[in-house]
Order: C-alpha cells, then structure tokens, then sequence
C-alpha cells in the first residue's frame, strides 16, 4: 500500500508529464501539496473554479485525450474541452454559458441534464464547449461561473417546489442546444414544479403576449422524468419578456399555496 508522501509524489509526477507547472513546495508542507492541486488555478490548468450556486465546478482539459474524445458525444471535435457541472439548476447554467459563448471564441458541443436536484424536483446539468486555445475556453468557463448569480435570480424555492424563469434578447449556442431555441433571437423559459403548476404558468404565458411556442416539456416529454413543466418560447424581446413576467406572478401565487412562499437567492434579473 502507498503511502501518502507516495501517492502525492505520483500525483506530482503525471501533472508534469502532462504539462502541468506545480509550484515548489517543502517536504515539511505536507498537505499543502494536494491543497495546491485542489485549490491553485494557476498550478492546475484542468481547474477553473467553482461556485456554491447550483454546486457548480468548471473546468478545463487543455488537450482531450483521443481516446476519450471517440466517446464523448459531442457534435463537433475539439482537441480543447472546457466542463461546467452542477447538482442543481440546469437552466441556470446554460443560460449563463450562453452569455460566455457571446463572448468567446467557443462553442457548445454538447448539454445534458441529469435527473438531480440532490432528491428536488429538476435537473442537474453537464455542459461542454470547445475551443482552439485554452485560455479562450477557460474564459468561457469563468464568464458562465460568473453570470450564474445573475441566472439564479428568477429561481424562487419552497418546501413543495420551485420555479424558474429565463429570458434573453439574443440566443445563441447553448440555448440552441439545449432548447432548441433559435441563434439570434429572443428566448424565454417558463417552469414549475409541481408540473401541473408549470402547465398553467405556460398557458398564462402564452396568453399574455404573441410569442411563439418552442417546445413543452412534462415528465415523461422532454425532460429527465422531473416533476417539472417547462414551456420554451421565442419571438420579438418584448413580447417574451411580457410572457416570462406574466408566468412567473401566476406561478409565484400557485406555489405558495403549497404552504410558504417561494423565495429567490439572488435579486431578480427579469423586469
């Protein structure tokens, strides 16, 4: 059995053999080395950052193994990989993604949502974009752990459920993905869970303004069997971001039904 000064040794050895520069450290250090390995961006490249909100960790792979890239369902091959990752709130993180991918030379290349929520009603997230240069997707990564206290701030939580609702003038790559919403232009989401309360909070959106009706997910259509109902819809900005608000106060008024009120983290960005 190794020991653990063997292990970090190890460790340290494969880092170098791939590339990586890891800061001198004593024998005295002890931990500090795996410390420097877990928490040190400037001695790990593969490490971004992470965030308490949503449990979300971004990272980088600054040349993806051929290998593992034939198995990865990606759309298009990278040899650069950025990962954002979460427990909780999908929609979310795609929609900060979307803003990075604006601001990056990067793309999307695969979405996928996990049944999660650590036991809740919706979904976790994996999200993986590309790129040529790992400083562009390292930045992708950073600007979309950035946005998400901004994407959070129209998710309200209770006891009984939670709503989410999302709104952009312009999509692009992630939305598209994930969504199917169209590059370009204006993009809102609208959910609920319980699902039934999505099913009213999306008939009250499209009734409030002239938009045009993506997709509708339930629980066995669309998404991860989450006890969610989402209805995705684009159209002029003004008339989504009508539709988007009109959800959400219908949907705030139903949930708190359910026992208490629902309740945001973060101040809302949707007005």
């Amino acid at each position: 059995m190794m020991t653990n000064q063997q292990l970090m040794n190890q460790i340290m050895e494969e880092l170098l053999r791939h590339g990586a520069t890891v800061k001198p450290a004593s024998q005295s250090s002890g931990g500090k080395i795996m410390d420097n390995f877990l928490n040190s961006t400037s001695t790990v490249p593969e490490f971004v950052g992470a965030s308490e909100i949503g449990d979300t960790i971004g990272m980088c792979i600054p040349s993806v193994d051929t290998l593992l890239l034939d198995h990865l369902h990606v759309q298009k091959r990278f040899t650069v990989i950025g990962i954002l990752s979460s427990r909780t709130g999908a929609g979310p993180q795609i929609m900060a993604m979307d803003e990075a991918v604006k601001a990056t030379n990067t793309e999307v290349i695969d979405i996928e949502m996990p049944r999660d929520t650590k036991g809740g009603a919706g979904h976790g997230v994996l999200i993986l974009v590309g790129g040529y240069d790992p400083s562009d997707v390292r930045s992708a990564i950073q600007v979309a752990l950035d946005n998400l206290s901004r994407t959070f701030g129209d998710v309200y939580n209770s006891a009984a459920g939670h709503l989410e609702l999302q709104f952009t003038a312009r999509a692009a790559g992630a939305c598209h993905m994930a969504f199917g919403a169209p590059e370009g232009k204006a993009y809102g989401l609208i959910c609920g869970a319980p699902s039934g309360i999505g099913v009213v909070m999306a008939d009250t959106a499209i009734k409030t303004a002239g938009v045009n009706v993506l997709t509708f997910a339930s629980p066995g259509h669309g998404t991860s069997f989450s006890n969610e109902g989402i209805v995705h819809i684009s159209g002029d900005s003004g008339a989504v971001r009508q539709a988007v608000i009109a959800g959400r106060e219908v949907g705030l008024k139903l949930l708190a039904q359910l026992g208490e009120k629902p309740v945001n983290d973060f101040p809302s960005y949707i007005r």
